[in-house]
């Protein structure tokens, strides 16, 4: 079974709403951690409209799982890497306009870029992960560029309209993972995961990791974040 990476940059969204000192993204990560989440996700945008780089470097120094540093592959965000050094680095596609990340990234057509920006972050130890749609020929260029990991995108299987949409989405993605997989790249999954859609990719062979973040902390508002982690952790192990 995946184990679980919490996202909690909406944390930083309800503080970054009022620009005030609450709620805190890292007292939440560290309360995700106490309920057993083993890894925080954090997504620090160019225009820093949530997560703000204070909070990811305290979130660096104090959290005791796997910080998941996801980024643009810009001269900046590599810069901020090398010099935290989180555990893993996830490059994803950044569009000022958009609410959230919209689609994986276009590996082939930016393969020169990645492939420098990659060896740049691994020279220095620190994994790298693409986030990507669940496409062949994006999957093979990934390890092409110099990728350890891929985080299969998965809005598209979370915004199906129909079971049968659904299910080959869920097709589409266990075919994703098996090719990833023979190749020799972990597989990680995200995007648009929810308490009522979770189980089946949880499922999927192949599965490392899962990074869930808007659902769970929606949760928290109700039952505080340590149990809305255990909740999804519970779906996910079931």
């Amino acid at each position: 079974m995946p184990i679980l990476h919490v996202n909690v940059d909406h944390v930083a969204t309800v503080r970054e709403a009022r620009k005030t000192i609450e709620p805190d993204p890292v007292y939440a990560a560290l309360q995700a951690e106490q309920a057993g989440a083993s890894g925080i996700t954090v997504h620090l945008r160019e225009d820093r409209r949530h997560i703000q780089d204070r909070d990811l470097r305290l979130i660096r120094e104090l959290a005791q799982t796997r910080v998941n540093f996801e980024m643009a592959a810009t001269d900046e965000m590599v810069r901020i890497a090398l010099d935290i050094n989180p555990a893993i680095v996830t490059l994803v596609p950044e569009k000022r306009e958009e609410v959230t990340t919209e689609g994986g990234l276009d590996c082939i057509s930016q393969s020169g870029l990645l492939k420098s920006k990659i060896s740049d972050l691994k020279n220095a130890g620190i994994r790298v992960s693409l986030f990507i749609d669940p496409d062949f020929k994006q999957i093979d260029m990934a390890r092409e560029v110099g990728a350890d990991d891929i985080e299969l995108h998965t809005g598209e299987y979370a915004n199906a309209k129909t079971d049968l949409e659904k299910e080959d989405q869920l097709i589409r993605l266990e075919k994703a993972a098996m090719h990833g997989h023979d190749i020799g790249l972990q597989i990680n999954a995200g995007h648009g995961l929810t308490y009522f859609n979770v189980e089946p990719i949880a499922t999927l062979p192949h599965i490392e990791e899962l990074n869930i973040g808007h659902s769970i902390i929606a949760r928290s508002i109700y039952v505080g974040i340590q149990q809305a982690v255990r909740e999804m952790m519970e779906l996910i192990y079931c």
